[in-house]
């Protein structure tokens, strides 16, 4: 099985897990391919590229993405496969690691799982921006979210939002979040808004900062296009999906809809998006909480 790794930049010790990972895979009979920018982070920090370094956008027959660090790394493969077939595996270096919720010290069996087939693939909701121009010629997709947000200024933006031709509401806020069921545990949820189950096929909208005492979040059927218009008493506004950032000028219409692509996260044994939520954001912490006598109700 040929597996293609990359990682965001890393520090002297992620790099040598990075190395060490790969190591490992390569003594099961696996086939790491190292894409260019994890080969310069080697050298980089002074390690040896040992393995094939894919060239370019060329991911030949990749069986499987591995992203190595943590939730940002989840993030920036995406981009970097775009609509590409190929499945992500994350591997945690990082900290909270709620995406990319494999731990190098689960790695063996982790490896054994992939060795076996003993592993599902959970597909995960994209949406994509257009009316961007080419500012965001191929990188149009997000995971998480797309937010539009002021730039550099203590004044709001005014926000009209469409569920496809009827009018939801006008924000008056610092921003406005669009985020898929992946992403109502992050930069949404940081601002209110809901969790929702990663299977769902819901958007919710969220406000940032909203000047407004009865303006809430929102969730909607992701069938539906979700159309802004910003006004702005500054020249531009920024326009971010996930973390990739892009400013943009004047009045124009953004929409956000849910893609015809899906990114596929392999799940192993043992993961649960339930479980992660108490893990590793102490949801329903209490100190009156146990599990069921039995494990069941």
């Amino acid at each position: 099985m040929r597996l293609g790794l990359l990682a965001r930049p890393i520090d002297p010790e992620q790099a040598r897990q990075a190395a060490d990972i790969a190591r490992r895979m390569a003594g099961r009979g696996l086939e790491p391919q190292l894409l260019p920018e994890l080969a310069a982070r080697f050298a980089e920090h002074g390690l040896a590229v040992e393995w094939p370094v894919l060239e370019g956008n060329d991911l030949g027959n990749v069986a499987l993405m591995v992203s190595l660090g943590g939730d940002g790394a989840i993030l920036e493969t995406v981009d970097r496969l775009g609509r590409r077939n190929i499945p992500i595996l994350g591997i945690n270096l990082g900290r909270l690691g709620f995406l990319s919720n494999t731990r190098t010290e689960e790695l063996d069996g982790c490896l054994q799982a992939l060795q076996d087939g003993a592993y599902e693939l959970e597909e995960r909701t994209l949406v994509e921006v257009g009316g961007a121009g080419d500012r965001l010629a191929g990188h149009d997709l997000a995971l998480n979210e797309v937010s539009v947000h002021k730039r550099d200024s203590s004044s709001m933006i005014t926000i009209h939002a469409y569920l496809g031709e009827r009018f939801l509401n006008t924000y008056w806020a610092d921003g406005l979040i669009v985020a898929t069921p992946t992403g109502s545990t992050a930069y949404s949820l940081s601002c209110g808004g809901p969790l929702l189950d990663p299977n769902g096929r819901s958007l919710v909208i969220t406000p940032i900062a909203p000047h407004n005492l009865t303006v809430r979040p929102f969730v909607v059927p992701d069938h539906y296009p979700v159309r802004l218009f910003v006004d702005s008493r500054e020249d531009n506004y920024l326009v971010n999906l996930d973390s990739r950032s892009v400013t943009l000028e004047g009045r124009r219409e953004l929409v956000v809809r849910r893609s015809e692509h899906t990114v596929k996260l392999v799940q192993l044994p043992g993961q649960d998006f339930l479980d992660t939520l108490r893990t590793k954001l102490a949801w329903g912490l209490d100190v009156r909480s146990t599990p069921p006598v039995g494990g069941k109700p």
